[in-house]
């Protein structure tokens, strides 16, 4: 199995910044965030593909994405929140790495992406009850990873010690 550390959950879960601090103490890796690797390769912003075309397109420029980053080893990638929804998705991502589900309670992930307008999702009416209903659709999926973090109340730190002794662990 390749040494990828593949990062899933719900937006505000805390991948971006988890991916961050992985990188900093696993400087060989390389950082690739699955959204800013489609804006670049799209040209453009990922609530516009959604607004132009549609989520089931962006979905497929998602999965496209992942069959690339797949090939590929000594990665830390960070995952869309609806990238784990896919069967295929979840297969090539769990045979090409180590699959870890930032755990978080929909009134956590709520407080910390409440302010943001960047969310495609979260445009129209958006509260606690949205992040949940979202969290209750894509659990069971996101519970198919190879190790699964609870991260309320933890810092960054705790969170990544628990990553790096759970690695070692299924290693």
């Amino acid at each position: 199995m390749k040494n990828n550390i593949i990062l899933l959950g719900m937006m505000g879960a805390g991948k971006t910044l988890i991916g961050k601090k992985l990188k900093e103490i696993l400087p060989e890796l390389e950082l690739v965030d699955v959204d800013e690797y489609i804006e670049n390769k799209a040209k453009m912003k990922i609530s516009d593909i959604f607004a132009k075309y549609s989520e089931n397109f962006f979905r497929d420029l998602e999965t496209e994405a992942i069959k690339e980053l797949c090939d590929k080893e000594n990665q830390i990638i960070s995952l869309g929140g609806g990238a784990f929804e896919r069967k295929e998705n979840r297969k090539m991502l769990n045979n090409n790495g180590k699959t870890i589900y930032l755990r978080a309670t929909a009134q956590s992930l709520f407080d910390r992406i409440k302010s943001e307008t960047h969310r495609p999702l979260l445009q129209h009416g958006f509260g606690v009850e949205k992040v949940q209903e979202i969290l209750s659709k894509r659990a069971q999926n996101y519970e198919k990873a190879s190790i699964i973090i609870d991260t309320d109340g933890k810092t960054p730190y705790n969170i990544i010690e628990e990553i790096q002794k759970r690695i070692a662990e299924n290693a």
